[in-house]
């Protein structure tokens, strides 16, 4: 294995400390391909390349080491969090990887002399006072529902608190104490928000006992009106006790993780607890499962052989759990409790109550209500990993069925890529191109790509379609070109490539790759516009399929056009190629609908915002809306106009003109 690697590399093995740390692995393009974590990095990192390991995942991923980094620590529990730390930022392609999931959402109650209850994502600050997180934005807003009516805590904006007059609707309603207009006091709404803080932490019975004694307090003072609306108060909350009283246990804070592996795929199920009121679940999908399953195995493999570390490698649900528990709590806080379906190292639990600050117990094989809580946990994870499974197979049978449906050669389906193009605009005006990019079975999303069409004849779809394509595919194809050039000669991949009808001419290139299928949302015209640019480009003609609106312009009627002049293919409205085409052309006009409609509304307000202009502040901008009313006012008004506001030179008038027009 050594004889495939530098000997700086070598060298650099061999330089190793003899003492805790983690390692990296870099191939030759920069990618990170592997990090790990050692108690002695210089055994661990030389087992690597002291050994062949054949045609292993392991032996796959040592062959492409051309640099390595490393980086001493203290301790294992600080080599485990840099490790997981570095997987979250670099993405390595041979470790289990839980992609960064959108933000928790909270319950923020907003400081305010009559605070307000708030759904709330995003960084917190201390300002607030934050309740969470929480797994879904539907479990906060049924618990701002739940505080609305048992506490009556205000939810309106500041700015609508501030201007109302008369209460509103939810307090008709008996959702509101109406703070607004003063029909409660400072101190009264206080102990409110005083009790729902205590609900929310799960302080239930210290809840109800201060209800208890302010309604007594109200009867003595024969104050029964008052006294009443404590007793409905309570009343409300022992409805919710009851009917959460499958949820309702001694502990407060718990997240309970369920982990379940099949068919290559895995998925977390975490499900949280907070204020003893169970909130809902999550599923996460890690990727990667099965090469860093490999890759771990090899590593204990080796080093069992070599007396180093010599421990059984995990099963692939605990080596799952870890990663996610590891990636997981680098950003999320983490209760004082962990339910977990498979038992995982002590030294991971010690490594995230150091980074958490706090103790953090973790609990296997648990009893009572935390085994009913972990039973349903295990139940989701299996359910949510089927219909992954089943989507992912669904999914993958659309793909296959495009390809044969239209004769590709494809032998990787996995990586078979669609690109389609779509023109939008208003009667010529704002013309954008839009490409969306259809991969590994789904929507590549980060792929996406809107064009400005500019210096055409407005309207000419044709001419919008010409200069998408070229400035899409103009320099890939010189890059294949140049490439092609490069090849010895009687070398198979440069056979054949003037000869464009074949997909099977295309050299391979390390800068970018052509689709298997381009796709333009048009009949005929469309088609013959993609044929000549890719005639022009040297392209081969059997990529461009146009879909052409069929009878009546019906979905599901749709017809295929052909570049190459193959005959019109209609697939049939039931057809899974064809309803996999029309996802695909839907999303492009979708794409470019939302793009053009946005560059559309700039030109109409003036072209540019006037804080974009050069010299326009916010007290230059004020004033010129306030003398001309507005946007559309500034835009119409003349030179001379813009130059008799305070503050506007002429010179700085005739800037504004022009990027207004």
């Amino acid at each position: 294995m050594s004889d495939v690697h530098s000997d700086q590399l070598l060298s650099e093995v061999a330089a190793l400390p003899q003492l805790p740390g983690v390692y990296r692995y870099f191939d030759a393009a920069g990618a990170v391909l592997y990090v790990g974590k050692a108690r002695n990095l210089k055994k661990r990192v030389a087992n690597y390349f002291q050994k062949s390991h054949g045609g292993t995942r392991i032996g796959h991923m040592i062959s492409k080491i051309v640099r390595m980094e490393t980086t001493v620590v203290r301790s294992e529990a600080e080599a485990l969090l840099l490790e997981n730390n570095l997987i979250k930022t670099l993405k390595p392609r041979y470790n289990i990887l839980f992609r960064d999931d959108k933000s928790y959402p909270y319950l923020k109650i907003a400081s305010h002399a009559f605070p307000r209850l708030a759904y709330y994502r995003g960084s917190v600050d201390k300002k607030h006072r934050y309740f969470g997180p929480y797994p879904s934005a539907w479990a906060v807003k049924e618990s701002i529902q739940l505080l609305q009516k048992v506490f009556k805590l205000r939810t309106c904006e500041d700015t609508v608190y501030a201007n109302r007059t008369r209460p509103c609707l939810l307090y008709q309603i008996k959702r509101c104490t109406g703070p607004c207009v003063d029909y409660i006091t400072p101190e009264a709404y206080a102990q409110d928000v005083a009790s729902a803080e205590a609900f929310l932490m799960g302080d239930t019975q210290l809840v109800l006992s201060r209800l208890e004694q302010r309604m007594t307090t109200h009867a003595e003072k024969l104050e029964f009106e008052q006294a009443a609306e404590l007793r409905n108060q309570m009343s409300a909350i022992s409805r919710v006790l009851h009917q959460q009283s499958i949820e309702i246990a001694s502990d407060k804070d718990v997240d309970i993780l369920a982990v379940k592996v099949q068919g290559g795929k895995a998925c977390v199920n975490l499900a949280m607890v907070r204020g003893g009121r169970h909130l809902g679940d999550r599923p996460y999908f890690p990727v990667h499962v099965e090469d860093a399953a490999q890759i771990h195995h090899g590593e204990m493999d080796v080093d069992a052989e070599e007396g180093v570390e010599a421990v059984a490698a995990d099963p692939i649900e605990v080596q799952v759990l870890e990663a996610f528990i590891a990636q997981h709590y680098i950003d999320v806080p983490v209760p004082a409790t962990l339910v977990l379906s498979h038992l995982v190292s002590r030294e991971l639990i010690e490594a995230i109550s150091l980074q958490a600050g706090g103790r953090v117990t973790a609990v296997f094989q648990p009893r009572e209500q935390r085994r009913h809580w972990l039973e349903m946990a295990e139940t989701n994870a299996g359910l949510q990993l089927a219909r992954l499974l089943a989507e992912e197979g669904s999914q993958q049978a659309r793909t296959r069925a495009l390809v044969e449906a239209l004769e590709l050669a494809c032998d990787d389906l996995d990586n078979f890529r669609v690109e389609c193009f779509d023109i939008s605009h208003t009667a010529g005006e704002a013309t954008q191109a839009s490409c969306v990019v259809f991969e590994h079975h789904t929507m590549q999303n980060k792929e996406y790509r809107r064009y400005n069409i500019e210096g055409i004849t407005p309207g000419d779809d044709y001419a919008a379609m010409r200069q998408v394509l070229h400035r899409r595919y103009g320099k890939l194809a010189e890059a294949m070109a140049a490439e092609t050039e490069a090849l010895p000669p009687g070398d198979a991949e440069s056979e054949g490539v003037e000869g464009i009808e074949s997909t099977e001419a295309l050299p391979k290139t390390r800068t970018a790759r052509m689709p298997e299928l381009v796709l333009v949302d048009g009949g005929k015209g469309q088609v013959s516009m993609a044929r000549e640019v890719f005639s022009e480009l040297g392209l081969p003609l059997s990529l461009i399929v146009g879909v052409e609106k069929g009878e009546g312009r019906k979905v599901g009627l749709e017809e295929l056009v052909f570049a190459d002049g193959r005959e019109k293919v209609y697939l049939g409205k039931d057809s899974a190629a064809l309803m996999l085409v029309a996802q695909i052309r839907d999303e492009a006009h979708r794409f470019a609908i939302t793009g053009m409609r946005a560059k559309r509304a700039k030109v109409r307000v003036g072209g540019s915002q006037l804080e974009d202009i050069p010299g326009i502040g916010p007290k230059r901008r004020a004033r010129l809306l306030q003398r001309f009313g507005g946007i559309r006012g500034v835009a119409a008004a003349s030179m001379e106009d813009i130059a008799s506001v305070e503050g506007i030179a002429a010179e700085l008038a005739e800037e504004i003109y022009k990027a207004l027009h």
